[in-house]
């Protein structure tokens, strides 16, 4: 193994502020030097964590510490790490639309920044391919819904059901475990769904692809740094397709024409700045600019 690191993982005995503490306590007990923890909800832990311990350095994923007031410190042994959601989002309505889907929606779980990019950036891209395609208005119809939750529920798995039954196609699950709900609906109706954050094919044959965040090579950039003396404590550090942040798995996605040839192209155009996707959070999807795709944003 690379710089004969060893490592382990700890998970804590509950939920809360308190508890994630106690498992970086433990962690740090045992002799770590680099702690990495994932999500919002270690924001507010690593806040009080970076001071406690100055000489350890702290990797956090998909968040920024603060103290509970979203007022963003970071310590010189910390960085954050955050990821460009709404170019991954653009690039699964993109594909969704060139694979041939007319009637998409997008399910997202808590209207928190980081959803609200995937969802925006979704419409931007299934416009750009529409465009592309020489679609009339209209033509493309996207469902738009935040369900208020990160977890499955009834309610969820019928609202997604009903979308299906009204002819929505592909939905994109946008919410961690709500997928839960979605994918059963999917399976149910014979219709298809987006995964979120990692590579999700292997929990249904319904995934048609996955919008990621590429956490491996975050942690690994951050950790290769670490090792060679310039880690970036005291920085926030944004992933995107300039520096393989986000994609799509191609490998294990289930399109039907959408080609790696396809894929190559359009990523490499917001690799090189040709196509640049909105990031404003502060704006209603339905007041994304568009011309051919039609957005019902349900409130």
């Amino acid at each position: 193994m690379e710089n004969n690191i060893t490592h382990k993982y700890y998970q804590p005995a509950d939920q809360g502020d308190d508890a994630y503490l106690n498992a970086i306590d433990l962690a740090v007990q045992s002799g770590a030097r680099v702690i990495v923890t994932p999500g919002y909800l270690f924001e507010t832990p690593v806040f009080v964590a970076q001071d406690r311990y100055p000489d350890v350095s702290f990797i956090l994923i998909d968040g920024t510490p603060h103290s509970g007031d979203y007022n963003t410190v970071v310590g010189p042994n910390t960085v954050g790490v955050l990821y460009a959601e709404e170019q991954a989002g653009f690039l699964a309505g993109y594909a969704a639309v060139k694979d041939g889907y007319r009637r998409l929606g997008f399910m997202g779980g808590i209207a928190v920044p980081a959803v609200v990019r995937f969802g925006l950036g979704y419409i931007q891209g299934a416009e750009v391919a529409a465009q592309e395609l020489g679609l009339s208005s209209g033509d493309v119809i996207l469902n738009y819904y935040y369900t208020d939750a990160f977890w499955p529920m009834p309610e969820i798995q019928t609202g997604a059901a009903a979308w299906y039954n009204d002819g929505i196609e592909v939905i994109f699950s946008c919410g961690g475990a709500i997928s839960d709900s979605i994918i059963p609906a999917a399976s149910q109706s014979g219709n298809y769904v987006i995964g979120v954050d990692v590579d999700q094919s292997g929990l249904s044959d319904t995934i048609v692809t996955s919008a990621m965040k590429e956490l491996a090579v975050s942690v690994y950039d951050c950790i290769s740094d670490y090792y060679a003396d310039r880690f970036p404590g005291g920085q926030i550090l944004v992933f995107s397709a300039a520096n393989h942040g986000v994609g799509l798995p191609m490998s294990t996605s289930r399109f039907r024409s959408f080609t790696q040839a396809d894929y190559d192209a359009i990523f490499a155009k917001l690799v090189s700045g040709a196509i640049v996707v909105d990031d404003n959070i502060d704006i209603a999807p339905d007041a994304v600019p568009t011309n051919i795709v039609a957005v019902n944003y349900q409130s």
